[in-house]
């Protein structure tokens, strides 16, 4: 099948032309709500820090070693404590002001701008924001368009008048949200509803979470969707970008563990630039971590480096299962394809197909070409994906796999071919 050009036919205007429209997300009176609290947090963990370092110096801690534990005494005890009952007085403050204030912004929505921010907070405080109720948490749903979708027959049918007995399903990377699988111009779902007749759905969750945590909500979700779709479901296709691959395969595990019934719906799965054995950047973040802690005098500041999410640590491994990272930095339990899926894979490389390039620099930037082609040294980590189901794209970075007419061209003939 020969595929349209999606950049000169998308209904769909670009980034830029949608920066600041409107869109039915959370409200500026969550958003200042949430941003307050985290202002205060900020502030909270600052002051443990300075007060950790006058510990330390204060007791003379060896140069190596552990940090000195408890709060400090006297008038610095006094001191730090009291910052601290001012800060809770200022947060309680806020909040009950700000609750007084909600109901004349409830009904101003946030530009996509905003969310785009607030998507950034999510994967990288994401499981903070949960544990603390923070409104700022994004909930895990299915939308079109950036408007959730009510999994209920009846609502199913209203929001799609003509719904398709094929469905796609696209699943954003860290720190990126549904609306931004709209990239120069080109929206893969759009694309593919109009040249394959798919119906798109997009997938919104909080990046910061375990990727298995966020595979079992996905997962719960195309449970519901496959039993309440309007029409008889044929094929469901799931398209990862990222993190959003590792989420769709921690789906599949989590509905085979408890018996879930959509996995039968689906026919391909396609991962673009999907670390499924890690990402080189997180090891990184990992290894400074470790080399802060290895003074009392440093260590107040890996506290820094600590606030990263859960779901940018499983990042190190590719890790979609939920189990403990091994602390030496070890591979964790390998995790097979899905049975019965038809599994493709494309990465990117900075470099062009001719460029001689060192091992560190043979991916998009973020994820190494072998790790985005599920495959590894050892035989029982590798994926297996066949070659005839891997694409390797030269000249593109990391987020050009969202939005290009290359991508989207073997996309279609990966999607549009019953034998490959």
């Amino acid at each position: 099948m020969t595929a349209a050009t999606p950049e000169r036919e998308s209904p769909c205007a670009s980034d830029s032309a949608q920066e600041d429209s409107p869109v039915s997300h959370p409200t500026r009176s969550a958003t200042l709500v949430g941003t307050s609290r985290l202002i205060l947090d900020g502030f909270d963990g600052v002051t443990n820090i300075v007060e950790s370092m006058h510990r330390n110096i204060s007791g003379l801690a060896p140069i190596v070693g552990e940090s000195r534990k408890g709060r400090t005494r006297g008038i610095s005890g006094m001191v730090y404590r009291n910052i601290r009952r001012v800060s809770s007085f200022v947060g309680l403050s806020l909040d009950v002001s700000l609750k007084h204030l909600s109901p004349l912004l409830s009904d101003q929505q946030t530009s996509q701008g905003r969310e785009a921010a607030v998507s950034v907070l999510n994967g990288v405080l994401g499981d903070y924001l949960v544990a603390t109720d923070n409104p700022l948490a994004i909930p895990t749903q299915l939308r079109s368009d950036g408007v959730p979708v009510s999994l209920e027959r009846e609502a199913l049918k209203a929001f799609f008048p003509q719904p398709s007995n094929r469905v796609v399903v696209l699943v954003h990377g860290l720190c990126r949200n549904d609306l931004q699988w709209q990239r120069n111009e080109i929206n893969y779902g759009k694309a593919l509803e109009r040249d394959l007749g798919y119906t798109p759905l997009y997938l919104r969750y909080n990046s910061g979470l375990p990727v298995s945590d966020s595979g079992r909500e996905f997962a719960d979700l195309l449970e519901q969707l496959v039993s309440q779709w309007p029409v008889t479901l044929d094929e469901l296709v799931l398209v990862g970008h990222s993190m959003g691959g590792l989420v769709s395969r921690s789906a599949c595990r989590w509905a085979e563990k408890e018996g879930q019934h959509w996995p039968a719906h689906v026919k391909k799965m396609v991962f673009l630039g999907t670390p499924h054995h890690g990402s080189a950047l997180e090891r990184v973040g990992n290894s400074f971590e470790n080399f802060l802690g290895i003074s009392p005098y440093s260590a107040p500041f890996g506290r820094i480096g600590k606030i990263r999410s859960a779901g940018i640590k499983d990042l190190r491994e590719g890790n979609i299962g939920g189990e403990e990272q091994p602390a030496d930095g070890g591979n964790v339990e390998p995790v097979p394809l899905p049975a019965g899926i038809r599994c493709y894979a494309m990465a990117a490389c900075t470099g062009s197909a001719l460029a001689k390039l060192p091992a560190f620099e043979h991916g998009d930037g973020l994820v190494r070409i072998t790790s985005a082609l599920g495959q590894h040294e050892d035989d029982a980590h590798s994926l297996g994906i066949p070659p005839s189901r891997q694409a390797v794209f030269h000249g593109m970075n990391h987020f050009d796999l969202l939005g290009h007419q290359e991508v989207y061209d073997r996309l279609v003939q990966w999607l549009g071919d019953e034998e490959q």
